[in-house]
């Protein structure tokens, strides 16, 4: 008997309008556990090297895990996986709420979608059965606006729906997935993947919420210890208390709050948009992913410029407050609050979008874009131009029709504008600086589908917190402090160490505010005991764990080898060697070339990668059971 999953993957081929069930075997299971390790080995299976991004032959995957659906904290997570038209790499995200849970209970572990529909069309899955319907008379309508549509028509209340929206339609390269309407798998453009295939939505409705575990006893047990310590952990109060916002603050103070498009690391009216002020002024509810008690998500309500912000699109992530405010110096929350929305109703990227949308203020304050040029001027403040450029760039128009497919893409057009690109593989940088945290700077560098914030753990915590951590720690092989802004041996080890902790978190669709090395609510041995209460794998290991982890991570890389990318590819943005500007305890400070390039040979080393090439050995592949894979 398997438990924790149903062995049933959907085939859908639009091109031939055709839908067909695979049954995998148990020994798949355990080998790649879900997420994107299952997504990556369709990948590479499915999808032949060279394949337009934007086209039929791009492979499209949304993968749950063994572990989606238990009524535990931290689990209702998916993955999706395909070519970014992007990074022209492997695009990888993720995003929680309901839909992930729902889709296990609706009978499925994973979807799988080929070719392109010849017309606009949606998935509707019910308890088993499946459909593909028109989509017509929901193309081109915003991410609400389907969720009331097909609720109606489907007459199901408590349908989940997943969907591309408008800019997806469009294929803007900054397009997300959205579900809920205000949860997105939102980095690498994966949403102008699924516009492309004519697909605008999946439907999903599972009535039972049971499923096969091993130790259902144990589980409950286990969740209820959850939230017995959650009081006396402080950052999951505070992330209960103020969301991701909570940390603005802190990164203010850590001179780490990325300010004018990267130029500082400080933002003088940083109180206007952080956490605190969040939560005394337009926070209306604390919303939650399915059986998680830690409620992290925001809904707010409020106007700017006699626009209503609706609750039903959430509220600002602290991602979203730095890329729209601090980036771009806008103070004005109101403000902030509108462009999140707009590109929840829109289905883009907020950490893309506000990117761009700075990147293009401080071309205009350089003046190698001009005010003729955009239709209005557009300086680094300026909270009205930053909206405006947020509508033009969701609906392709004017001047956003540039900024749609990105920064990267939007200077090599104009042919200006690079000295002042954040972009790692052609994805726009998060708002973690690693002129403050070096080793993440480091796996900005090296991870295969650009800077991504939480493909590894950050600096702090085993600098100045390392006391706090170290029993979490050495369950996966991390023992040493180090200082801060360093990048030693031993700082790429815990870099590495802590990344395929990470990939065994985007593997198992846990979430890594949840569960995770460092101040997590559960800790990496409780990973291991949350596999083992479900699964009945009783010999699973925090070695094995690591080593799904370090599956995933190669697979991504290998993925990215068979299109042509290399060590060549893995370069930060010129403007991080360059000295911070303004105050703080980060200001002159800038990352040395030869100290990344440095640490970057050692993490291919430690990697069992080629240094000259960056790209994993056959000896490596061998070792973690990807004989088959073909670079």
């Amino acid at each position: 008997m398997f438990l924790g999953y149903h062995r049933k993957i959907l085939h859908v081929n639009l091109t031939q309008h055709k839908i067909t069930i695979e049954e995998p075997d148990d020994n798949f299971y355990r080998k790649y556990i879900g997420g994107s390790a299952m997504g990556m080995y369709y990948m590479l299976n499915e999808m032949s090297p060279g394949a337009d991004p934007l086209g039929p032959d791009n492979v499209l995957t949304l993968m749950l895990s063994v572990l989606t659906g238990a009524p535990i904290s931290g689990q209702s997570r998916l993955t999706a996986n395909a070519k970014s038209p992007l990074v022209d790499g492997i695009g990888d995200s993720q995003s929680g709420g309901f839909f992930p849970a729902e889709l296990k209970f609706a009978g499925y572990d994973g979807i799988v979608i080929k070719g392109k529909s010849k017309e606009p069309v949606y998935l509707w899955i019910k308890n088993g059965q499946t459909e593909l319907r028109s989509a017509n008379h929901i193309w081109g309508k915003t991410t609400a606006e389907v969720d009331e549509i097909l609720k109606k028509e489907l007459e199901e209340k408590k349908v989940e729906i997943l969907q591309c929206g408008p800019a997806g339609e469009k294929l803007s390269c900054l397009a997300a997935i959205i579900n809920m309407s205000n949860r997105a798998n939102g980095r690498t453009g994966l949403g102008a993947v699924m516009g492309s295939k004519q697909l605008k939505a999946i439907a999903v409705r599972g009535t039972s919420k049971k499923f096969p575990i091993a130790n259902p006893k144990h589980l409950n047990v286990f969740a209820k210890e959850g939230v017995n310590v959650f009081s006396d952990n402080t950052s999951m109060v505070n992330l209960q208390t103020y969301g991701t916002a909570g940390v603005t603050s802190r990164q203010h103070a850590e001179g780490g709050l990325p300010t004018y498009n990267f130029n500082a690391g400080q933002f003088a009216e940083n109180e206007s948009i952080n956490g605190e002020t969040m939560t005394d002024s337009i926070l209306t509810n604390r919303d939650t992913c399915y059986a998680c008690t830690v409620k992290c998500k925001r809904s707010v309500s409020t106007t700017f410029e006699n626009e209503v912000v609706s609750e039903n699109y959430g509220g600002p992530e602290y991602e979203t407050l730095a890329t729209f405010g601090s980036y771009c110096g806008v103070s004005n929350l109101n403000a902030i609050a509108l462009a999140n929305q707009i590109c929840n109703q829109y289905g883009l990227d907020t950490i893309g979008t506000g990117a761009t949308i700075a990147w293009a203020m401080e071309c205009f304050n350089a003046k190698i874009i001009s005010e003729k040029e955009v239709g209005f001027p557009i300086p680094f403040g300026d909270s009205h131009a930053m909206i405006k450029l947020t509508k033009l760039l969701a609906e392709r128009k004017g001047f956003g029709d540039l900024l749609a497919d990105g920064s990267k893409k939007a200077a090599d057009k104009i042919n200006r504008g690079h000295e002042f690109l954040i972009t790692v593989k052609g994805s726009e940088t998060p708002a973690h600086m690693p002129q403050v945290k070096r080793s993440l700077g480091l796996i900005y560098s090296v991870n295969p589908f650009g800077a991504d914030h939480n493909s590894s753990e950050h600096d702090p915590a085993i600098e100045n917190e390392f006391k706090h951590n170290v029993k979490r720690f050495e369950t996966i092989g991390i023992h040493k402090q180090a200082k801060k802004y360093s990048l030693n041996k031993d700082k790429v080890h815990f870099a590495l160490k802590s990344q395929h902790m990470n990939s065994f978190l985007d593997s198992a669709n846990l979430c890594v505010f949840v569960w995770g090395p460092s101040w997590q609510l559960f800790s990496p041995n409780d990973c291991v005991q949350l596999v083992k209460t479900i699964t009945n794998w009783n010999d699973f290991t925090a070695d094995e764990m690591l080593l799904v982890g370090e599956r995933r991570l190669n697979m991504l890389r290998a993925f990215n080898a068979r299109e042509g990318l290399d060590r060549s590819n893995d370069t930060l943005p010129k403007k991080f060697f360059k000295a911070l500007q303004g105050d703080g305890p980060s200001a002159s400070t800038a990352l040395d070339i030869e100290e990344i390039i440095q640490a970057q040979e050692w993490y291919y080393c430690m990697s069992g990668w080629n240094v000259d090439t960056g790209n994993p050995t056959p000896e490596t592949l061998d070792r973690l059971g990807l004989e088959w894979v073909d670079i």
